[in-house]
């Protein structure tokens, strides 16, 4: 027993024991069953479900470590984005050096695929991968946590009520994190907020921030404990977002009867649909290491604001939203290639986007295409 098995990702000498378990568990086999065939699955299911344990067995039968399994899931993941994403362009990461630990803290817009990309991109540029925080919330089907543990996930306790129970919690998880940076050298990803950022404005929230510092000793000063950390920014921006209608839907429902509870597993669907939807184009940012003399946490909330706002890039789905909801056409640039907006040769584009949104319930279209405007609001905000 070690201080952080309660939360930590599996070991490699855990792996096999875990993916045997995993293999005879009904639950995950009809959950990729879904996936892989959504359209055949309600009335063939009781022949592919076989099948897809039979391959999942061949293709896992000499898996044994970690390294091992995420060499499957960078498979899974190549056939993802083959299908489901335009292109994968990346800015800022030459400046980070391989042998060093990050805390990379990213705005959130998927559940899984934000991480997701930010460790397929260590993954292919020899960077060491990710250990990812993962809420509790989202691990309500056992399979949901053993595959995310497996795949270097450690677990955010995000279910404690009583004050005390919950700073406690906070305190433990602020440990892990600074034991994984600075004694095990090891990377992490954790969201600038807790839940996505569903209206589309990125905010790190001084909690999160906060959290973090619990481990800092009270001799030691903020700005010298979070160049310890080497806390670096993380932008991921999505040409187009698979959860919209579902988020427009919550926030209509948030506006309109001044709630909105979610269904059982509700999570794990919008795991799914994050996973199985197209993405079209996707920058992913690497921010500059925080070393300043921040004072307090709100110094240090502004810095990484600043720089998730400045390096994010924008695709032209946002300026057609702002433009739509507004009526204006956004003096902005778009695209990895900073090029700048210009509704007129983009007429085609344009219209799948109007399509797209059109699909959606009339009375939550204007919520929708803020979700893809409200970035270029922020954009024109921090000019």
């Amino acid at each position: 027993m070690t201080e952080f098995d309660d939360i930590r990702p599996y070991r490699d000498d855990e792996v096999r024991p875990i993916l045997d378990r995993l293999l005879a568990d009904p639950e995950l086999i009809d959950a990729v069953t879904r996936l892989k065939f959504s359209k055949l699955h309600s009335w063939l299911g009781w022949l592919l479900k076989p099948l897809v344990r039979s391959k999942l067995t061949q293709q896992l039968a000499s898996i044994h470590d970690v390294q091992g399994l995420q060499s499957v899931v960078e498979k899974y993941m190549s056939g993802m984005m083959s299908t489901r994403v335009k292109d994968l362009t990346v800015s800022g990461l030459e400046k980070l050096d391989k042998h060093s630990a990050y805390l990379f803290i990213s705005n959130h817009r998927d559940i899984t695929m934000d991480p997701a990309f930010v460790n397929w991109v260590l993954y292919h540029n020899d960077y060491n991968t990710l250990r990812i925080a993962i809420g509790d919330n989202l691990l309500t089907k056992p399979f949901v946590s053993d595959l995310m543990r497996l795949n270097k996930s450690f677990i955010v306790n995000r279910s404690a009520k009583a004050p005390r129970e919950k700073l406690k919690a906070a305190k433990h998880l602020s440990a892990y994190i600074y034991h994984s940076i600075v004694n095990e050298n090891a990377n992490i990803w954790i969201a600038q907020r807790e839940g996505r950022a569903k209206d589309g404005k990125d905010k790190t929230n001084s909690a999160v921030l906060g959290m973090i510092m619990l481990n800092k000793p009270k001799s030691e000063t903020l700005a010298d404990y979070a160049k310890k950390l080497r806390i670096v920014p993380v932008s991921i921006s999505y040409e187009l977002d698979p959860c919209d209608a579902a988020k427009a839907r919550e926030l209509y429902l948030h506006r309109t009867e001044g709630s909105y509870q979610k269904e059982e597993h509700e999570d794990v669907r919008s795991i799914a649909m994050g996973i199985a939807g197209n993405k079209g184009n996707i920058h992913l940012a690497f921010g500059d290491v925080l070393d300043g003399d921040y004072q307090d946490t709100d110094e240090l909330v502004a810095a990484m604001d600043h720089q998730i706002l400045g390096n994010y890039v924008l695709h032209a789905t946002n300026c057609f939203a702002y433009e739509m909801l507004h009526g204006v056409v956004p003096n902005v640039n778009y695209s990895a290639k900073n090029i700048a907006y210009d509704p007129i040769p983009l007429a085609a584009e344009r219209a799948e986007f109007v399509a797209r949104i059109n699909a959606i319930p009339a009375e939550q279209r204007d919520i929708a295409l803020g979700i893809y405007a409200n970035p270029v609001v922020s954009k024109l905000a921090e000019c």
